[in-house]
């Protein structure tokens, strides 16, 4: 590693662990506390099962940010591994203080760290990191790869079907008149990232209509661009294998031949959109 520059980004950026050691992309995780105890994303004690099972149950499930702590010591191994800057790219600065650990840890590492909110959650998240490492592998500055992500993530659509907003609301992700007067009206909400925020996209009325006009939405996200796409579910695989199945075919020219990533999304924010969810992801790739 000595004399590179490295990106680090954080669990929630959805990506494959071996895509990540692949690219050497070091993956800080948030944690889960269920009941009273707290886990690392990823550990065996969390799966995403685990998670949809205790919100089932009604169990207390909350999530919580790396620590500053956390953030400078992971900078600081790799500055003794000979790494010589460092590009740290997170989920959204409004969704979580994961991004501010950064920042902070980042004005007393051993090295220059390069901070980017992507003011996206999820695989959106994890493309814009990957965008970043393809301008490293190029030969690129920790800046320009920084830019990279930047502009990825601001390009890409964040779509998603959930079955209500009460884990939403439960989160502060979203105000709670808007998910009672989701509750009243027995609406099946479709959901975006704008901005950073989690904003309501439209209101369908069964979820077989949401779930069309989800795959509808995707298909105009990616118009006649290239695109990597991505669905992901918490518990909810059936219609999420054939959500992706229908993508595969009505965006195949936009795939260029590369897969349609689909899989269970993980446990920090399965822990806020609740089972049932569905989410798509179209990431321009120009």
């Amino acid at each position: 590693m000595s004399g590179r520059t490295v990106i680090v980004t954080d669990s929630t950026a959805s990506l494959p662990p071996e895509v990540a050691a692949a690219r050497g992309i070091v993956v800080v995780p948030l944690q889960v506390v269920i009941g009273a105890a707290s886990y690392d994303e990823g550990s065996p004690e969390v799966s995403p099962d685990r998670v949809a099972a205790a919100l089932r149950e009604f169990l207390p499930v909350s999530t919580s940010r790396p620590a500053p702590a956390a953030m400078a010591e992971v900078y600081e191994k790799l500055a003794a591994d000979g790494v010589s800057e460092i590009v740290s790219v997170h989920l959204s600065g409004d969704m979580s203080g994961t991004f501010e650990s950064a920042q902070v840890a980042a004005r007393r590492a051993p090295v220059p760290v390069t901070t980017v909110d992507s003011r996206q959650v999820g695989i959106a998240t994890g493309f814009a990191v990957l965008s970043a490492a393809d301008v490293l592998e190029a030969g690129g500055t920790a800046q320009e790869a920084a830019v990279a992500a930047t502009a990825r993530a601001a390009a890409s659509s964040s779509l998603f079907y959930v079955d209500t907003l009460e884990y939403l609301r439960r989160g502060g992700r979203i105000g709670a008149a808007a998910a009672l007067f989701g509750g009243a009206l027995a609406v099946k909400p479709l959901l975006a990232i704008a901005d950073g925020r989690v904003t309501t996209l439209e209101k369908v009325r069964t979820s077989v209509r949401a779930l069309a006009r989800l795959e509808d939405l995707a298909v105009e996200a990616a118009g006649e661009r290239p695109v990597d796409v991505s669905v992901a579910h918490l518990a909810n695989a059936e219609r999420a294998d054939a959500l992706a199945d229908r993508l595969r075919d009505r965006l195949a020219a936009n795939l260029e031949g590369r897969d349609l990533w689909c899989g269970e999304l993980g446990a920090v924010l399965g822990a806020h959109v609740g089972p049932g969810m569905l989410a798509v992801c179209v990431a321009p790739r120009d």
